[in-house]
């Protein structure tokens, strides 16, 4: 099991250093240049100053604006190649100083004006905050009703909850948002619709939490309401595949009780499918949801991954979706090391 862990953490940076360059090279191919944007932008603020200069002078001025800002951003040649590797951080920039991701520089976001990596912290603390929420919850709710199911398989209550699971699984998740926020704040005005704390409030401690928690509870609650139709169908699939295996009948005829069957042998043998969803599941924690953001008024990743698109705050961009890419690679390599741990009949080979 080790050496097949170290062999795939070797390919997971193959594929990290693949994903790297082909990320680096779109978005450094789109015509976006910010050495002359901000050359532009120091010309205008001296506009003053220059107002009895000449042509001459003012170009000069320019040009010289531009080919430090192009040093300065590693712009200052073509070469693709010597870009990539100055924005690694692997070859020094012309000034002779290393400044890239191995050093812990992930770029400057020019719409909010900070660095990438205090830009992302505060979306991502808050995505993690509500999605971990709902998916515990979401599974909490899930796997016991998906069971329930498939042991009374076609009883009136399975049927009901296929009804109801196919509604929810086919209701687009952003009619299901504005439905809830009809109900539960226009109706009868238990939430509010949008927003994460009170507005102007300064809580900290349990204060915060508690008021938090309660600008969350609505997204919480359509968020978990949205899972329950897939995970349901699926778990209950999962059951009656495993609740008609020949060991699930040997167990019952040497007279195991039915709670082990179900919870022991069947649910063991439903749980390998499942782990690919589940795992998925909270990746999809580090995601963010740009549907549920935007109508609820949460700043995450999901939104903010949009506005630095349409802004063209491409270091923004290309730091989260090569965090993405790590969190896919790690949540494969999770997927295959759990499934070795659930069913001692699948095993790894290096």
């Amino acid at each position: 099991m080790g050496k097949y862990i170290l062999k795939r953490i070797g390919y997971m940076f193959i594929v990290l250093v693949v994903m790297s360059v082909l990320l680096f090279l779109i978005y450094n191919l789109v015509p976006n240049n910010r050495a002359y944007t901000d050359a532009k932008a120091d010309m205008t603020a001296q506009k003053t100053r220059l107002r009895n200069a000449s042509e001459e002078e003012k170009d000069k001025m320019f040009n010289d604006l531009y080919l430090e800002y192009q040093r300065r951003y590693g712009t200052d040649t073509d070469n693709m190649a010597v870009r990539y590797l100055r924005w690694v951080g692997i070859m020094p920039n012309y000034y002779g100083t290393y400044s890239g991701l191995l050093q812990g520089d992930f770029g400057y976001s020019y719409e909010f004006k900070d660095d990438v990596i205090n830009v992302v912290q505060e979306p991502l603390k808050n995505t993690i905050f509500i999605n971990i929420f709902a998916t515990i919850l979401a599974l909490g709710i899930t796997i016991p009703l998906g069971i329930v199911c498939a042991v009374h398989k076609g009883s009136k209550g399975d049927q009901a909850m296929q009804v109801i699971t196919i509604i929810g699984y086919s209701l687009p998740t952003f009619v299901t948002a504005i439905l809830f926020v009809w109900i539960f704040c226009s109706l009868l005005g238990i939430f509010p619709p949008s927003g994460m704390k009170t507005p102007g409030s300064n809580y900290t401690g349990w204060k915060w939490f508690v008021d938090r928690m309660y600008y969350m509870a609505l997204p919480l609650i359509t968020m978990t309401f949205c899972s329950l139709g897939s995970m349901t169908r699926y778990v209950r699939a999962s059951m009656i595949d495993a609740l008609s295996l020949d060991c699930i009948r040997t167990a019952r005829a040497k007279g195991v009780t039915e709670k082990a069957v179900i919870y022991s042998h069947a649910w063991r043998n439903a749980l390998i499918p499942i782990v690919t969803l589940v795992v998925g599941w909270f990746l999809g924690i580090f995601g963010g949801s740009l549907i549920f953001e935007n109508t609820f008024g949460i700043n995450g990743m999901g939104k903010l991954m949009i506005v630095s698109l349409r802004t063209q705050d491409f270091d923004v961009v290309i730091l989260m979706q090569l965090f993405y890419v790590a969190i896919s690679l790690i949540g494969n390599l999770i997927i295959d090391i759990v499934y070795g741990l659930v069913d001692p009949r699948v095993r790894v080979s290096a």
